[in-house]
């Protein structure tokens, strides 16, 4: 058992690997003055990047089920190491493509497969209970990591264009030398059926037969939209409110840690208010942060935008934590993959149109129409969540 614990701090460092993407801040300029991709190619880029791990977002989780989330997280690092050291030699459309793929597959092979493993780890010591506790700091590393490979992302880029793509590959052989040395608990396993019928079972029992879990994805994956779309909005609203472009990097940053000190706090807030509450805090943080940048102006309007990343980190380990208690340890990341797949359908259906309204109206008026929309969507579903709730406190 003193091994299995280990687990846990194994799982804090992948965390801060998984999310320190020195690349991110400069591949939009990589991709045009590097490889000389159009905008239209680098949309289609995203696009198929979304579909790859839209596709294998639920395959991936049912396959770390079976063969163990180990294998699923060493699986994901060796893609991790691949997909970006193609980019080191990419020279075209066709190459750019495939390392894409590739990191989609092994985001959908991570998503589900790091928290179910923390989850069971815990679970084999008699901790579940801290499991909110552990999850925000494994949220809190992979903020502090991403925040940190966003301050350093434009030093490396003008040293030389290739060296955080060779940093990034070299993070992921790094991460895969930690998946080897996890250890998988001893958990309960399904008598073998059809992959088929397993997967649909699974779906069945999320969506028809349990409830509160039902209520749990709903309202998860809408608090989720609402904490994604500013990502991609963002920075054209900085660009129109006259933001230096020498902020947008320390700005990044800064929304990466306001995540993670949230995560951190999540379980010790959640304590104080409990989840009825913290329900209803985040909803007020939705509808303040939309509220402010679509009706507030200026250099410093983006600090509202902070708003809904501590939102979106004091969310995270509370609504997780509810989705692992109701989950069977059978089939813990394939329900986590499950969740996830939900909120990228919505996104994918949802998203076009927000960016369709952004060109037709303006980021600002597309702000200021969300508050309006989330809104009427988020109280129907924390009422059903805190309906479906159990009378005793839900969180460790």
């Amino acid at each position: 058992m003193t091994t299995l614990r280990y687990n846990t701090t194994k799982l804090y460092a992948f965390s801060f690997l998984q999310k320190t993407l020195f690349p991110m801040a400069i591949i939009t300029l990589f991709w045009k003055d590097r490889i000389g991709l159009s905008l239209t190619q680098i949309l289609l880029l995203q696009s198929i990047f979304s579909i790859a791990t839209v596709l294998l977002e639920y395959p991936s989780g049912y396959v770390s089920d079976r063969l163990g989330y180990r294998v699923a997280l060493t699986i994901a690092s060796l893609l991790g190491m691949v997909g970006w050291g193609i980019y080191t030699v990419a020279s075209s459309f066709g190459q750019v493509l495939a390392a894409e793929i590739l990191l989609g597959i092994s985001l959908s092979f991570i998503s589900g497969s790091d928290s179910a493993l923390l989850y069971e780890t815990l679970k084999a010591e008699g901790a579940e209970q801290f499991y909110a506790r552990h999850e925000g700091r494994m949220n809190g590393f992979a903020q502090t990591g991403e925040a940190m490979g966003a301050i350093f992302a434009g030093v490396l880029y003008a040293t030389a264009p290739l060296l955080p793509f060779f940093l990034q590959a070299g993070i992921w052989f790094l991460a895969l030398l930690i998946t080897r040395t996890m250890i998988e608990p001893v958990r309960e396993r399904v008598a073998p059926v059809g992959h088929l019928a397993e997967a649909l079972r699974t779906t069945r029992f999320v969506f028809r037969e349990n409830r509160r879990l039902r209520a749990t994805i709903l309202l998860n994956a809408v608090l989720g939209l609402a904490s994604f779309y500013p990502v991609w909005l963002i920075q054209p609203y900085m660009q129109r409110e006259g933001v230096p472009l020498a902020w947008f990097g320390p700005v990044w940053a800064g929304a990466n840690m306001t995540v993670a000190l949230c995560a951190l706090a999540s379980h010790r807030v959640t304590s104080t208010l409990g989840d009825r509450r913290m329900v209803i805090l985040f909803i007020i943080l939705a509808g303040a942060g939309y509220f402010g940048l679509g009706l507030t102006g200026g250099v410093g309007g983006f600090l509202f935008y902070y708003l809904l990343t501590a939102m979106r980190g004091l969310r995270g380990p509370m609504m997780l934590h509810h989705a692992q208690t109701e989950s069977p340890s059978a089939n813990r990341a394939g329900i986590l993959s499950l969740q996830a797949l939900c909120f990228r359908l919505l996104f994918a259906a949802t998203g076009p149109l927000v960016g369709r309204l952004a060109d037709a109206v303006g980021v600002r008026q597309t702000f200021h129409l969300l508050t309006y929309a989330f809104f009427l969507v988020l109280p129907p579903l924390a009422w059903l969540f805190i309906r479906n709730m159990p009378r005793e406190k839900g969180t460790g």
